[in-house]
């Protein structure tokens, strides 16, 4: 089910993982078919964090890391919106895009002027005149 989902990601021709015709019955073509699936994963661009280990699945140690990797396949494919998704969009989060501003010098040389909150300020609150609980006592 894996190789098939990650194989509809991808454009005709290119299909990164090979499936048998019959589902393999030996226990290491099984764990070789998913680590198949974590590789076009990987390639598709989710990020090796994001990845399950393949005994995770195989002996359903931490189905969790499973959940997250599907879900960062699916933002994955949902961002890319190369036309191979053909899903329910709001079932995944869009991932965020790059949004490059230009500013002319003029601008830039007005935010000089500027001073900014994390800066501080002179004016408004101070912790003048304030005192907590008892003086320290010092005693001779």
């Amino acid at each position: 089910v894996l190789s098939r989902l990650v194989n509809s990601l991808y454009p005709d021709g290119s299909k990164p993982v090979k499936i048998p015709d019959a589902p393999p019955t030996m226990v290491f073509k099984q764990m070789e078919q998913i680590a198949q699936f974590l590789k076009a994963a990987e390639d598709y661009g989710v990020v090796k964090t994001d990845i399950f280990q393949t005994v995770d699945l195989f002996e359903a140690k931490d189905m969790a890391a499973v959940q997250r990797t599907l879900m960062a396949l699916g933002s994955l494919a949902v961002t890319k919106n190369d036309g191979n998704y053909h899903g329910d969009p709001n079932w995944f989060m869009k991932k965020a895009q790059e949004h490059k501003r230009e500013f002319t010098e003029s601008q830039l040389k007005e935010g000089k002027n500027i001073i900014g909150l994390q800066m501080g300020t002179n004016k408004g609150a101070s912790q003048a005149g304030m005192s907590y609980g008892r003086p320290r006592q010092i005693i001779s």
